[in-house]
């Protein structure tokens, strides 16, 4: 609901440069005279947005991996966890550039997001699904001749639907941090994106701390909330599992 609540345009000078809390708006001017909060609250949507999105379906493709390999053979995970492993290795701001100086849009920073994440979502999806392999109701459905979607679906999923949501969390975690480099880099798709609002408030810190505080704070409650919620959905998916 940001933009909607904003009281000024993200792009418009409403005050003289480096303006203090209450000269301008609640938390006063960045370099150019443009309301620090209006520009928090129109960068607070892309993202949130492209971070969850991102996310989503990070962990949804590593989560299928790893769920369709912990029920197949050792051919299964040579030809998916291993080029996987590789691109795991790999870091992620490295991931970042590469993709983003191929595809300098929004479509591109989802897909540096999803590769950065997929792999290790992967991995924690097998590690889950191989405490279920071998109990007795999943050998019954595949004694009755039950296919891959309802072993997955039926017998696996319900088991570690915590853990996956749990590294869901973590994920999330990772395509914000992912998203404010993007955008600190000088590389954001948005004209208010809070990691490009760090880097420009840089310069002034001394005149205007709040230009610089503001978004980095922004960004760190929703990382802490985030964490928070994964390690309660650990913790809960842990009882399921035994």
């Amino acid at each position: 609901m940001g933009p909607e609540v904003a009281p000024h345009s993200a792009t418009a000078p409403v005050a003289p440069p480096y303006s203090p809390p209450g000269v301008g708006g609640p938390l006063g001017t960045d370099q150019l005279g443009r309301d620090v909060l209006s520009r928090m609250l129109h960068g607070g949507r892309p993202l949130l947005l492209t971070s969850l999105i991102s996310a989503l379906a990070g962990a949804g493709l590593g989560a299928l991996a790893g769920l369709f390999t912990a029920l197949g053979g050792r051919w299964r995970q040579a030809v998916i966890m291993r080029p996987l492993d590789a691109l795991a290795a790999v870091p992620p701001i490295l991931v970042l550039l590469l993709v983003l100086t191929a595809l300098p849009n929004r479509a591109g920073l989802v897909l540096a997001v999803v590769l950065a994440s997929a792999p290790l979502s992967a991995r924690v999806a097998r590690s889950a699904a191989e405490q279920v392999v071998g109990r007795a109701h999943l050998e019954a459905a595949i004694a009755r001749g039950e296919g891959w979607g309802w072993l997955l679906g039926r017998e696996v999923l319900p088991l570690v639907a915590g853990t996956l949501l749990a590294d869901l969390g973590i994920r999330f975690v990772t395509a914000v941090y992912l998203v404010a480099a993007a955008g600190f880099l000088g590389l954001s798709t948005s004209s208010s994106d809070w990691g490009l609002l760090i880097v420009e408030a840089l310069p002034g810190a001394a005149l205007q701390p709040w230009a610089l505080l503001v978004p980095v704070l922004g960004i760190a409650v929703i990382a802490v909330a985030a964490n928070l919620a994964a390690d309660a959905m650990s913790r809960k998916s842990r009882g399921m599992l035994t």
